[in-house]
């Protein structure tokens, strides 16, 4: 591409070997003497980058920038300078310069600036776009390989990583083979987890990940020994790439200590895998034990209205007696209550707060046409997590605590996927409604697809009568029933669904944070 360049400077003629520099690398450069005469070309020409000396007599360069970005805000440009005060770096910057040369200059120092800024999502594309066919066949050998859990978590933030790095490119002919691959390594995942997942469950030397009934036995109860107040955070339905999406703005406040994951339980929804996570039992356990805080599938009570009661047992159990709270952000209003009210919540040892937004995206997504034309993928999906992230009461939240004494543990109870290929499945009145599991007593199926058991007990899942039994959806599918199948194939494609096994279900962020 041939790209022009306007360059203001009152010493031009002394910079005639740099414009013939530039000029036989390709570019078309247009010299002028001044402010006034640069605005002049920038009001009759277009011009793809701007070199703008800062100390010329008359209009000076800072004088010239701020009137360029008044007019035209999306030209780069580029402020030279012979001095190095601070105060001139800092007015320049301000202005949202592109980049920042000092003389004496030398050709490759121009050269580099104008690729950084005109080719730069050029290069980026063509290196990443190498760099993972360089490491293709690696991931596919890994994806046949694995048989550990360590292995699995590894790879799947591998993917997560290339499908970002790809998604911020211009040539996006990766994402084609990177979906391929995802797809071949959702169908081993699945086959691991049917492989694997009874013995974490039931054998007690088997090596197993760290499960959601343990996370704060592990992760979060140790951090009460210092003294400090401890606030565990859990948002509902967050996936690894959404973190990655929010980590630089809470890096910006926080030393990330550490960044770890573990495996949600099955089914990965909220009525089990979050009930667990704060009762520190597996939903069987609770059911035994708590029979007053457990919601069977067979009632209509919200399943989730007992988690501060869970988390109080919790407590007991492990002989912590502290103080503690526990807040579930639903409205907007409630969030920014407890924003603003944050500080009352030093005086305990532990605050667990919930928000709801992500699980209700996902839903939204499903239920509203608006919010399917937002987000049509997963790129898009992340981008609105982003973007109510970056207005949301959280982080007003964490910007509070990022100037107290705390420990702050991110994380939530599992992730999502997209679904996108039926599978049918026979059920009664009684069976529950989810797509990517279902919990019934005559449940039919083509069992070759499907991860299930007739005894859900092996699985420490209550059940609501003897012949109960439980069906998992793998990979991207998800459940339709025959006589409505049509129905359910048009709506329920190309949604954000949970419960079932998936990379993106199983396999959540637990991160520690501290105050820098």
């Amino acid at each position: 591409m041939n790209y022009k360049i306007l360059w203001a400077d009152d010493e031009i003629d002394l910079l005639k070997p740099h414009i013939l520099f530039l000029s036989n690398k390709g570019f078309d450069v247009t010299p002028v003497n001044s402010g006034s005469d640069a605005l002049e070309e920038i009001d009759h020409g277009t011009f793809d980058i701007v070199f703008l000396d800062e100390n010329m007599p008359g209009m000076s360069g800072l004088e010239t920038l701020n009137y360029i970005k008044s007019t035209h805000p999306n030209l780069p440009v580029v402020m030279i300078t012979k001095s190095e005060e601070e105060y001139i770096m800092e007015e320049a910057i301000g202005a949202k310069i592109a980049d920042y040369l000092i003389k004496p200059l030398n050709p490759n120092q121009i050269l580099l600036s104008v690729k950084k800024i005109l080719d730069n999502k050029r290069i980026v594309s063509e290196k990443t776009n190498l760099g993972y066919q360089q490491e293709f066949a690696q991931l596919s050998m890994s994806v046949q390989d694995l048989e550990d859990f360590e292995g699995w978590a590894d790879l799947y933030r591998k993917l997560v990583y290339w499908d970002l790095r790809i998604d911020n490119t211009e040539d996006k002919s990766m994402h084609e083979v990177l979906n391929s691959q995802w797809t071949e390594a959702n169908q081993r995942f699945s086959d691991f987890i049917f492989d694997y997942y009874k013995d974490w469950l039931t054998d007690p030397d088997v090596d197993r990940p760290m499960l959601s009934h343990q996370v704060l036995k592990k992760r979060v109860f140790p951090l009460l020994k210092q003294e400090e107040p401890v606030f565990l955070i859990v948002i509902d339905n967050l996936r690894f790439d959404q973190w990655e999406l929010l980590e630089p703005a809470i890096a910006d406040l926080f030393k990330i200590n550490r960044k770890d994951y573990y495996y949600s339980i099955l089914p990965t929804t909220t009525a089990y895998a979050r009930n667990a996570l704060f009762a520190g039992m597996m939903p069987l356990d609770i059911a035994k034990n708590h029979p007053e805080l457990w919601v069977g599938e067979d009632e209509e009570e919200g399943k989730n209205q007992y988690e501060s009661e869970l988390l109080g047992k919790n407590l007991e159990k492990e002989r912590l007696d502290i103080k503690y709270s526990y807040n579930k952000i639903i409205k907007t209003a409630d969030g920014k209550s407890l924003a603003e009210g944050a500080k009352n919540l030093l005086n305990n040892d532990l605050n667990a707060i919930v928000y709801n937004f992500v699980d209700m995206l996902s839903h939204a997504r499903t239920d509203m046409q608006m919010i399917r034309e937002l987000a049509p993928d997963e790129s898009a999906y992340r981008s609105l997590t982003k973007s109510w992230f970056s207005h949301s009461s959280l982080y007003d939240l964490l910007r509070v605590l990022s100037n107290q004494k705390v420990k702050v543990v991110i994380t939530t109870d599992h992730g999502t996927i997209r679904v996108k290929k039926p599978y049918k499945i026979i059920g009664d009145r009684n069976t529950n409604t989810n797509l990517r599991y279902k919990a019934g007593k005559n449940l039919a199926f083509d069992e070759k697809g499907v991860l299930f058991s007739r005894n859900p007990e092996e699985l420490r899942l209550p059940k609501v009568n003897v012949s109960t039994s439980f069906a998992f959806a793998r990979e991207d599918y998800f459940f339709a029933y025959p006589n409505n199948f049509n129905y359910y194939v048009n709506f329920y494609k190309d949604t954000f669904q949970h419960g079932g096994v998936s990379m993106e279900e199983v396999i959540v962020p637990l991160i520690e944070l501290e105050p820098k």
